[in-house]
């Protein structure tokens, strides 16, 4: 069963438990990361977004040519770039290093952040707008020459459009996240993957069936992505005690890593107004640890910013809990860690564990 690894790439090390020093863009470090990730044996890497970032566009570009395979998973926000000009722009990605980039649409889970790039609308209108802004995606991408498009909607208004430029294969991957039923409507029509942060595996399995469901009545199927932050060691009580300290720092200083990298502020009872966070703290309230190993005490101690429920134990039995979410549903893994490049490199041993896991099953083919 084949199964894609998504790692995480930034330009300058920081997460939870460890502060920048330095530049914002240390361009060393980023190339390091890149080909530490293609070294592991991951497929692609997310690069993330929110107001305060570096351009995701220029870091994707570094991240390609420092690569030879590694692909990228380039978020963007729709209503701040026109569609006509963003599918033009993954199309030229695309034209340097066919079949290596895939968009994810995130529509804003925090009014706070959206504010800060001058967005007003509510939250069900940024999904209604993120369905339109991939409509005309969609359509510049298959639009040539002599095949142009109009549209008008209730966001966007084109005339006579069309794009020199289109992906290789006619289509670029469509990554789509939300745990809302806005987003579910928007994401099953017009998705290709998607998004789902660590749930435990019934409340994952239960998001799989609802947008499924919500994709069949448009006559689709969607394949999904499950992300998760594994904390590995050499022996599962190790794994544990990592686990703590990570946790003891996160506590101290979620507050500063959820301003400085997620664009929003840590709130008592979640993250900005997101459904997602709601479900995951809930899932925290229910038990500390679901499933033998996927931990939701550092969800909690950042209202659950971004995905951040743990797989902790050994790189077996991490990727014995991997391959369960495999027998779930997802044939993409996310998986990032709390020290980005260290982490990255230990994780080389889990994937090549769950990958022989899975190829274990496979039968062998008559004759050979």
């Amino acid at each position: 069963m084949a199964v894609k690894f998504i790692g995480h790439v930034f330009p300058h090390e920081q997460s939870e438990t460890i502060p920048r020093t330095g530049p914002v863009v240390q361009p060393d470090y980023l190339r390091a990361l890149a080909q530490a990730h293609e070294q592991a044996g991951f497929d692609l890497v997310l690069i993330p977004h929110s107001s305060s970032m570096v351009d995701g566009f220029i870091v994707a570009d570094q991240t390609l040519n420092a690569t030879e395979r590694l692909g990228v998973l380039l978020a963007h926000r729709p209503g701040f770039v026109a569609p006509t000009q963003v599918a033009r722009k993954y199309a030229t990605i695309d034209a340097f290093h066919p079949g290596r980039i895939a968009m994810h649409v995130i529509s804003g889970g925090d009014d706070t952040d959206q504010a800060r790039d001058g967005d007003w609308i509510d939250k069900p209108a940024r999904y209604r707008r993120s369905g339109e802004f991939l409509e005309i995606v969609k359509q510049e991408w298959a639009s040539t020459v002599g095949d142009h498009f109009d549209h008008e909607g209730e966001f966007y208004k084109v005339r006579d459009a069309w794009s020199s430029v289109a992906p290789a294969g006619g289509h670029i991957p469509i990554y789509f996240g939300g745990a809302s039923a806005d987003a579910v409507r928007v994401g099953a029509e017009h998705a290709d993957i998607y998004a789902v942060w660590g749930e435990p595996l019934a409340g994952f399995r239960e998001r799989v069936e609802q947008i499924q469901s919500a994709a069949a009545e448009h006559g689709r199927s969607l394949r999904f992505s499950v992300s998760l932050r594994p904390i590995v060691a050499d022996t599962e009580e190790e794994a544990w005690a990592k686990g703590r300290e990570i946790l003891a720092v996160t506590e101290k200083r979620a507050d500063t890593y959820v301003s400085s990298m997620m664009g929003g502020d840590k709130k008592p009872n979640g993250f900005g107004t997101n459904a997602g966070s709601q479900r995951l703290l809930a899932f925290a309230d229910e038990n500390e640890v679901h499933d033998e190993r996927l931990w939701t005490a550092l969800a909690k101690a950042t209202g659950a910013a971004g995905n951040s429920t743990a797989l902790v134990g050994t790189p077996e039995q991490v990727a014995d809990s991997l391959v369960a979410y495999v027998d779930a549903g997802a044939d993409t893994l996310l998986i990032r860690g709390y020290e980005p490049y260290a982490d990255t490199v230990r994780y080389g041993e889990v994937i090549s564990l769950v990958r022989s896991r899975l190829a274990a099953r496979e039968p062998t083919p008559v004759g050979a």
